[in-house]
């Protein structure tokens, strides 16, 4: 008889399998570690999940509805893209303090290559391109935003920003590049002010989103 877990103990074996991953990639990832990590049986895990790569995609599935869950709050409500902006550098900055395994996952994956990583990039970007695409192209017609712009390319731009955020977050290698360039890691606090002027900068012609000190 198949041992059912608990929505909690099912929890917590994604993060573990998240955590294992994010160490060690797919392929150094051992299911037997994984089950003994997370004080299950590996026979009771096969019952669960057909084999390793099942078992990842629902690692992944996991994460990837808190960071669906995440983009449907800061966007549920009419607003321009600064501010949608803010809101989404605070959510992420939090998200990485509180699921720092899920980003260096992530980081896993962006480093595979052939076939599975491709799509694995339109499983996992699909939501975002969508969503920043279609805010930008608004934003552009309506004339909140510059109309000299091609949107599908300034959400690839504006998601790469987001994206090497959460990793210089997370990541040693990114957090030591950060730490380079900024002489030590900066607060949280700046690190949102700064983006956002770089970000009105780049969208916009006006001022009045983003203080200034001059």
């Amino acid at each position: 008889m198949l041992k059912k877990f608990s929505p909690e103990k099912l929890e917590d074996i994604l993060e573990t399998g998240i955590e294992i991953f994010a160490d060690k990639g797919l392929h150094g990832a051992g299911m037997a570690s994984i089950a003994q990590q997370a004080g299950v049986s590996v026979g009771v895990l096969y019952k669960y999940y057909a084999n390793k790569e099942d078992f990842f995609r629902a690692c992944l599935h996991h994460s990837l509805n808190s960071l669906e869950s995440l983009l449907q709050e800061v966007t549920s409500r009419e607003d321009k893209l600064l501010n949608y902006s803010r809101q989404l550098i605070r959510a992420l900055q939090s998200f990485s303090a509180r699921h720092p395994s899920h980003i260096r996952m992530y980081h896993q994956i962006t480093a595979s290559s052939g076939e599975p990583a491709r799509q694995l990039a339109a499983e996992i970007e699909g939501l975002s391109s969508r969503l920043y695409t279609r805010l930008i192209a608004d934003g552009s017609s309506s004339g909140a935003l510059r109309r000299d712009i091609d949107p599908a390319l300034f959400a690839f731009f504006f998601d790469n920003l987001l994206m090497m955020l959460q990793f210089s977050y997370c990541c040693d290698y990114y957090k030591a590049r950060m730490e380079l360039y900024c002489g030590g890691m900066p607060e949280d606090s700046l690190v949102e002010e700064q983006l956002l002027r770089f970000l009105e900068s780049a969208f916009t012609f006006d001022r009045s989103l983003v203080p200034h000190g001059d």
